[in-house]
């Protein structure tokens, strides 16, 4: 039987993680469902044991191909390095330290037979190291009346897209080197793609402030996110898209380089004055004819990009920092049931084109 999809596990120092992952991929299968998948894992040069946790767990199980990289290339390289060896007629990147609810491969498997997409968006649940279960903000974009505009809020990360190979390969979609990774090659697959369905179901459990984890970890590298998002102007240039989208992704940049810059997780407050500036000089180079800044506070804060004002910026963070700080002291967060990813869902589905 020919395999209908390839999962690609890049795998980096996650050894209290990885056999989850590796678990949850293939859970429930059937046999028939079992011979259209296979599971390719990447050790990107780990530095503890989970070389040697792949392979025994390859050889235990017989179901899984383990590639070694003799050095460490980063996330996103070794994701190349796994579609390099894939066969499947699709490709799904998961993360290493991530995990699949119940029943994902199965929908997934069954909107890929049924409708032959380019790419398939999924839904996912964030998850807290508490256990606390979140749907992610951008989730309802993925709901109603779904058009391009909107499918280029969801979150821009590889795991919520399942991707036709040949599509890739015909286009030439890779991943670049560096943090970021994501920004030039997810936006870009939607782009790109003349067939986009939606699986409006729970097919991913997002692991959220890991200790390890890029998005946990204050770095000079987070800098690494303004050269990514150069490389993806560059790909609309030479593909001329439309300039309404371009204004879309223009706010969405600016959107996303504030909240970088606003997480003390991510820039040390004594480097969050550089990394405005940055995000002002990105704001000069790209910005759009016809682009307006969002309404509300997020407007504000474009605004203050575009005349490069860190000290109105930061007063203005300072007091919304304190202001959300007595909110959630009088407010309980809403959790969404560990119950939810599991539990049968009606799958709602919806095409793009």
């Amino acid at each position: 039987m020919d395999v209908l999809l390839t999962v690609v596990v890049p795998v980096y120092a996650v050894e209290g993680y990885l056999y989850q992952c590796l678990e949850s991929i293939r859970a429930g299968l059937t046999a028939e469902e079992n011979a259209q998948v296979e599971v390719i894992a990447v050790d990107d040069a780990s530095p503890d044991s989970c070389g040697l946790m792949l392979d025994g767990y390859a050889t235990r199980h017989g179901d899984l191909r383990v590639v070694h990289l003799t050095s460490n290339v980063g996330l996103g390289l070794a994701r190349n390095a796994g579609l390099v060896e894939a066969r499947g007629k699709y490709v799904w990147f998961v993360d290493s330290d991530d995990w699949l609810p119940s029943g994902s491969i199965r929908a997934v498997l069954d909107k890929l037979r049924a409708t032959e997409p380019d790419v398939l968006l999924i839904d996912h649940l964030r998850v807290h190291e508490n256990g606390r279960l979140q749907t992610d903000a951008s989730s309802p974009m993925l709901r109603g009346t779904v058009t391009l505009d909107r499918l280029l809020a969801v979150q821009h990360t590889a795991w919520n897209r399942i991707m036709r190979r040949d599509f890739l390969t015909k286009h030439d979609l890779r991943f670049p080197a560096g943090w970021y990774e994501d920004v030039p090659f997810s936006n870009p697959v939607l782009l790109a793609a003349e067939r986009v369905e939606v699986l409006d179901r729970v097919c991913y459990h997002y692991r959220v402030g890991r200790f390890g984890a890029i998005t946990a970890t204050r770095s000079e590298r987070h800098f690494e996110a303004f050269e990514q998002w150069d490389r993806l102007h560059a790909w609309l240039d030479a593909t001329g898209v439309d300039p309404a989208l371009r204004i879309r992704l223009f706010t969405l940049m600016i959107s996303h380089l504030l909240v970088v810059a606003g997480n003390d997780s991510r820039v040390h407050p004594r480097r969050r004055r550089q990394f405005f500036r940055k995000i002002a000089g990105l704001y000069r180079r790209h910005r759009p004819e016809g682009y307006q800044p969002p309404a509300g506070t997020p407007g504000i804060k474009h605004r203050l990009v575009a005349i490069n004002s860190y000290a109105m910026y930061s007063a203005l963070r300072t007091g919304y920092r304190v202001a959300g700080l007595r909110r959630r002291s009088t407010e309980r967060t809403p959790v969404v049931s560990p119950d939810l990813p599991s539990a049968p869902q009606r799958v709602q589905t919806t095409s793009l084109r």
